[in-house]
């Protein structure tokens, strides 16, 4: 008879996570967010990147909702209820930040004063093409917030997400079967297991993830990779 309780079988036959966490996919993206950009950064894991701005570096994070210097998370004691970003989470604001109207917000972005951009994706294409506000399906809500005029009028476009569905589907595609929030619009995606280059020649897969081969990531992703990795 077997002595090993039904909370060790658990834990014995729970994988083994693979490649970066969230947060460890946020902080390397905020590596190469170069020093005084003014970023704005999408719901979800785009979220965690202002707590990871390197040190001896300034970066200003724009809010749609009308903040420009965004802080970072608040402690208990810096809590505002009316301070909050787009996402509708509490924020800080540091030194010098400014506030302003929604429409003036809206101005900025489509003036293309924001210099990167990051957000999350439900699809991306080969192209650069980004599906990441409804799957299309009769019942799906849509949530498009600012992100078709983010990606039409911010400069750089970071993408940060797992590299398939919860189902294991690829989430990287030769075309997005979802509606489109843009076309062409992506440069550069930071997933659970790599990093990629969109560009003119196809998808340069330029960073892995420790213990991640890119023969693992190639059989996640419908669409052949350039590797850049030596």
């Amino acid at each position: 008879m077997s002595n090993t309780s039904p909370e060790s079988k658990t834990q014995e036959s729970k994988p083994q996570a693979i490649g970066w966490s969230r947060e460890q996919m946020a902080q390397r993206c905020a590596q190469d967010i170069e020093d005084g950009s003014y970023v704005n950064l999408g719901i979800g894991i785009p979220e965690k990147v202002a707590q990871y701005v390197p040190a001896g570096r300034e970066v200003i994070y724009h809010t749609e909702n009308g903040l420009l210097g965004m802080g970072t998370e608040p402690s208990a004691e810096e809590l505002d209820p009316d301070l909050i970003n787009a996402g509708k989470k509490p924020v800080t604001a540091i030194p010098g930040a400014a506030y302003f109207h929604h429409g003036d917000s809206f101005s900025m972005i489509r003036g293309k004063h924001i210099d990167v951009c990051v957000l999350g994706a439900m699809q991306v294409s080969e192209k650069g093409d980004l599906a990441n506000w409804s799957t299309g399906a009769p019942d799906a809500i849509p949530a498009v917030g600012g992100a078709m005029d983010l990606v039409a009028g911010v400069k750089t476009i970071y993408i940060i997400t797992q590299h398939t569905t919860k189902t294991g589907a690829a989430k990287i595609l030769p075309q997005c079967s979802f509606p489109l929030t843009g076309k062409g619009v992506v440069n550069r995606i930071y997933s659970d297991l790599c990093v990629i280059d969109v560009t003119d020649d196809g998808l340069l897969l330029t960073e892995l993830a420790p213990e991640v081969s890119f023969d693992y990531v190639q059989a996640r992703t419908d669409v052949t990779l350039i590797n850049a990795v030596k």
